[in-house]
């Protein structure tokens, strides 16, 4: 019985993703010397990445990459 109850969850936040356009970061690296960061996010049409200008303090730029981020693309919900 359990794993209907997970197969319910994952498809409620399949769809809030789906509808949202949010992704939930994978990964991340930086490039550039240190100044850039590559951030990858899981959003239900696949993986996205995006570049910030990266700084420890996060001063100027991100220190981290943000844990949600919503995508240019989402699902027309007309």
């Amino acid at each position: 019985m359990s794993t209907i109850k997970t197969i319910i969850v994952l498809a409620v936040i399949y769809a809030i993703f789906l509808f949202s356009g949010y992704g939930v970061t994978v990964g991340s690296s930086e490039n550039a010397a240190g100044l850039g960061l590559k951030c990858q996010y899981l959003t239900a049409r696949g993986i996205v990445s995006s570049q910030y200008i990266h700084s420890d303090s996060g001063v100027i730029g991100v220190a981290n990459c943000p844990i949600f981020k919503q995508v240019g693309e989402v699902v027309d919900t007309k």
